[in-house]
């Protein structure tokens, strides 16, 4: 089996989300939320002897290459096709709960290099974009149903793309003329749209609208925080969750629900009396977000904005922990 997607903070997460001590030593619960090809819960199965592993992933087809790499591994590691905000939603009150969580909201290299459905304007595939292929609007929905307004804002706000209006207006004259159907298509207007200079930067023009195609066709940020929130509740007391984001946005949301988290009181400053606890629901374990080393970046170089950030859990979480985090993922 070609295994194309190398995991990010691979030691670091190994390092920081240990299962070592009372109660997780000898036997261990811990759910990957993004299990990808299966590079984390490879690692950690390999390493800890105790542990088991729920793996999620909306997509069932890079969730077949995972089951057959994980195979060795036999009842120690389970599965879960679908979304992991459903799925922490929707956790048993009776199930076991988790002693550690992991997110990596990175999308594989497989998504671009295997899956043929225009994640990368490399190929000439069609405009999908989709983890789930059965569910939602694609990408081309997107580039040919919306309004230039809302094009060009959706593009700015997701990747601050300095020329999102630009971009926005070359796509609906483009569209004129017939359909925007290909991942090729789509990079060729960009590529058109934008000044001359602009073209031969470090990275190629089409890069910010892809990400930001792709982040609205799958709701990334929608999801995040009643995700996070569930996900926190969910962990069992003493347990930790890590998160590994890749886009300032992102970071924003686990950087401020963890700040959240870590606060002793989040009642609103006008109100008299706290009602909310007075004390922190968790231990921020890293104070500053792990980063790649120089050494990582130069051999996987999708790591290079990579940030990990980890909680220990001492209580459970209230709806004001959320107050602020659900209006950043608009």
């Amino acid at each position: 089996m070609k295994i194309v997607h190398t995991p990010v903070l691979l030691q670091e997460c190994l390092d920081y989300l240990s299962p070592v001590g009372e109660p997780f030593e000898n036997d261990a619960f811990m759910i990957d939320s993004t299990l990808g090809e299966g590079g984390h819960t490879n690692a950690f199965l390999q390493k800890f002897p105790g542990l088991r592993v729920k793996g999620l992933d909306a997509d069932c087809t890079i969730q077949a290459k995972a089951k057959e790499r994980l195979a060795c591994y036999g009842d120690r590691v389970s599965f879960f096709n679908g979304w992991f905000n459903d799925f922490y939603a929707d956790y048993p009150a009776d199930a076991r709960k988790p002693d550690l969580i992991l997110f990596d909201l990175g999308i594989s290299v497989y998504h671009y290099e295997e899956s043929g459905r225009g994640f990368s304007f490399r190929y000439d595939e069609p405009l999908d974009m989709r983890l789930n292929s059965n569910e939602g609007e694609n990408a081309a929905d997107i580039v040919n149903e919306m309004k230039e307004e809302e094009l060009a804002n959706l593009i700015y706000l997701y990747s601050d793309e300095k020329f999102s209006r630009r971009i926005a207006r070359a796509i609906v004259q483009a569209r004129s003329g017939g359909k925007i159907v290909s991942s090729k298509q789509l990079a060729e207007i960009i590529w058109n749209a934008v000044p001359g200079n602009y073209r031969y930067g470090q990275i190629h023009p089409a890069t910010r609208t892809f990400q930001s195609l792709r982040i609205a066709v799958n709701s990334e940020l929608r999801r995040l925080p009643s995700a996070l929130h569930s996900a926190f509740n969910v962990l069992k007391t003493g347990g930790k969750m890590g998160v590994i984001t890749f886009h300032s946005l992102e970071d924003r949301i686990v950087k401020n629900y963890f700040k959240n988290l870590g606060k002793r009181c989040v009642c609103p400053p006008e109100q008299a009396v706290c009602t909310c606890g007075g004390e922190p629901c968790a231990e921020i374990l890293t104070r500053k977000p792990v980063c790649p080393t120089d050494e990582e970046i130069k051999t996987n170089s999708p790591s290079r904005s990579a940030k990990l950030r980890v909680v220990r859990k001492i209580r459970d979480a209230g709806e004001r922990h959320l107050m602020n985090i659900e209006s950043e993922a608009m």
